[in-house]
């Protein structure tokens, strides 16, 4: 087992018999090795799982366990943008199989398994952190935000998929609602941060691919973190407004000097407050730089984007409060809520 993953959490196991089945099924010449499965460690969201036969390996993911909230965690989606990208964009993972048969209780999908670094809150202790290294992790990240921008949609399933028309207004009002349906504690402000969002919404630049999570921990990069090879959690992709995904990526990059309120909402303070990291600031510049798009307005996407934020953490929170979800972590989930929306309020109408 890899530090990466752990072993099944307790109500998250699959059938591993059926499993077994299914992929010798429908995968030729699997090793005669028994099944093992295991865990990863990250993710508070869909379930994700290492499965192992011997030499070969892959990665299934499903929903969480319990009712979900309407449109989210749909596999076969996923599935699908991820077998359309990965042509054109090698860090998707290529897919292998999707399944609607609830054999395991709900849809899932199989993909491949990458191995390489993940970064989150500090770094492997064999590496020699520098300030160019940071920078060049920094500058991986822009450059492939900048190529999965530039892919062209028009003649892929994408097009027909999604509707890029009218995207900041059904995001505003859609998360909002979203946010609405798993409210459980009143929060101060909240009302005045949406109807702010609602007057605020800006014209956007031309529609491209997001991913809409794209983030350090669901980047992963090579041994010497010279090349990003990997990246990850493609649920919430569609073609919408750039500068929304470029807002979300900057709501999980915090910087030396944040409000605590962002800096250790989910605990330890993320690798990127280490020098030779970017600022935000210098982040969005070196975007704009290298997409020759404008960043003038991105006061309303961030505001919108911890705010988004926030609602994912709520919509979690609310699963853990409701009982349909046993993980010990998201209980004090709603204090990072509560932290985002204050976070969200004293960004809206300032420059960053």
């Amino acid at each position: 087992m890899s530090l990466e993953t752990i072993p099944v959490r307790k109500g998250e196991e699959l059938n591993q018999e059926k499993l077994e089945a299914y992929l010798r099924k429908h995968i030729p010449e699997l090793p005669d090795e028994r099944l093992e499965i295991s865990q990863f460690r990250a993710g508070r969201s869909n379930l994700t799982y290492q499965l192992q036969m011997g030499s070969w390996e892959a990665v299934l993911r499903r929903p969480p366990l319990g009712p979900v909230a309407p449109k989210a965690h749909d596999m076969e989606r996923e599935f699908t943008i991820i077998k359309e990208i990965h042509p054109h964009f090698p860090p998707a993972p290529k897919p292998y199989l999707f399944s609607d048969e609830h054999l395991l209780g709900s849809p899932f999908f199989i993909m491949e398994r990458k191995h390489g670094r993940v970064l989150d809150t500090s770094f492997p202790e064999d590496v020699h952190v520098t300030e160019d290294l940071c920078r060049n992790i920094s500058q991986q990240m822009i450059d492939n935000l900048v190529a999965l921008h530039d892919i062209d949609y028009s003649k892929m399933k994408l097009k027909e998929m999604t509707k890029p028309e009218g995207f900041m207004e059904r995001q505003v009002h859609g998360w909002i609602k979203r946010y609405d349906r798993a409210r459980t504690d009143d929060i101060k402000g909240m009302d005045w941060l949406k109807k702010w969002l609602v007057d605020h919404i800006p014209v956007s630049p031309a529609p491209t691919v997001i991913h809409y999570d794209f983030k350090l921990n669901n980047a992963m990069f090579n041994e010497d973190f010279s090349d990003l090879i990997g990246l990850f959690d493609w649920e919430m992709t569609t073609v919408g407004d750039p500068l929304a995904d470029l807002a979300v990526s900057m709501s999980y990059w915090t910087q030396e000097g944040d409000s605590p309120l962002l800096s250790k909402g989910m605990g330890e303070e993320s690798v990127t407050v280490r020098p030779g990291f970017m600022t935000r600031a210098e982040f969005m510049e070196a975007y704009a730089a290298k997409s020759g798009r404008d960043v003038s307005h991105m006061d309303f996407y961030l505001t919108f984007a911890y705010f988004k934020l926030a609602v994912i953490c709520q919509q979690i929170y609310y699963r853990w409060r409701k009982g349909q979800t046993q993980d010990e972590r998201f209980a004090q989930l709603d204090s990072y809520v509560h932290n985002l929306i204050q976070y969200a309020q004293e960004t809206a109408g300032s420059k960053i």
